[in-house]
């Protein structure tokens, strides 16, 4: 079988994901587990067979998106919501058990590359990506090429502070957006799933967001976002809604003038055709 597709996989504090992605972007074969309290290995190695064995293409490389921090290249990942990995071998693990050349970036890079590739921003050189799930996750196209910084991990928006002196931070800092702006910092303050989060709350959570954004396309000349994961596309228009207002309010500076903050244009796929954006971008280098 010639190879036409890449192997997409997706580590997040919620749930794992793995799917076939077709060379034009196309996702052809999906499937999902709850992420476990323990096992994530075991987890994430069973999903991941059932796509190979599964797939109606051959496969020409696995990509990956993970949460972060982690090493250049993914050698080791410490996901801030995956207790059980710290310093866990994800790049090698999969490529042994897939016999596939594997290539692992933050799970917010890959949806940006997804979303530059065939997505809402297609063809921009220029733009910032980020999650709002589980965790806040970032990443930034600049120049047409994925902004890595010295150890892969540019791009954390979900840690630029946005409410100084304000809650404290799974990373240890206070005020990060994702302290403020995460599944896991609105179910910690209301004592309730995200998705009950009443109609304020969901603005105010998207005016946060638009305000981390705005303030790394202040630091990196871009005027394009565009937003996924669970929390900001299920809060759907109040969300989006506040984080443009606030973004507008924000932009002060001539060059930022006229940023948007949009949705992912790639929806729920936007994770595993990120993440196959990603084995692409490592094979078109």
């Amino acid at each position: 079988m010639a190879a036409a597709g890449y192997l997409a996989v997706d580590i997040g504090g919620t749930k794992l994901a793995a799917g076939v992605v077709a060379h034009d972007g196309e996702l052809l074969t999906r499937g999902q587990v709850p992420t476990p309290p323990t096992g994530v290995w075991a987890a994430l190695a069973g999903l991941v067979e059932e796509q190979v064995q599964g797939s109606p293409v051959g496969l020409a490389s696995c990509g990956v998106g993970c949460g972060g921090p982690m090493e250049p290249g993914g050698e080791r990942v410490s996901p801030l919501h995956i207790p059980e990995w710290r310093g866990f071998p994800l790049r090698r693990a999969l490529a042994e058990a897939t016999g596939l050349h594997t290539s692992v970036a933050n799970d917010a890079q890959a949806l940006i590359l997804g979303e530059t590739w065939c997505g809402a921003v297609a063809g921009c050189r220029d733009a910032v990506g980020a999650v709002v799930s589980t965790g806040v996750g970032g990443g930034i196209v600049s120049g047409g090429s994925l902004v890595t910084g010295r150890l892969g991990n540019a791009g954390h928006v979900g840690h630029v502070i946005v409410v100084p002196g304000g809650r404290r931070c799974a990373c240890g800092a206070n005020g990060c957006l994702e302290a403020h702006a995460s599944g896991t910092a609105i179910r910690d303050a209301t004592g309730r799933h995200p998705a009950e989060a009443p109609a304020e709350l969901r603005r105010d959570v998207g005016a946060l967001v638009g305000r981390g954004l705005v303030t790394v396309g202040a630091l990196l000349d871009l005027r394009t976002a565009v937003v996924g994961g669970s929390v900001a596309l299920g809060y759907g228009d109040d969300f989006f809604a506040a984080a443009q207002e606030e973004a507008d309010r924000c932009a002060g500076l001539e060059f930022l003038r006229g940023f948007r903050v949009s949705p992912v244009g790639l929806g729920d796929r936007a994770p595993l055709v990120g993440a196959a954006a990603v084995a692409r971008s490592a094979t078109s280098v």
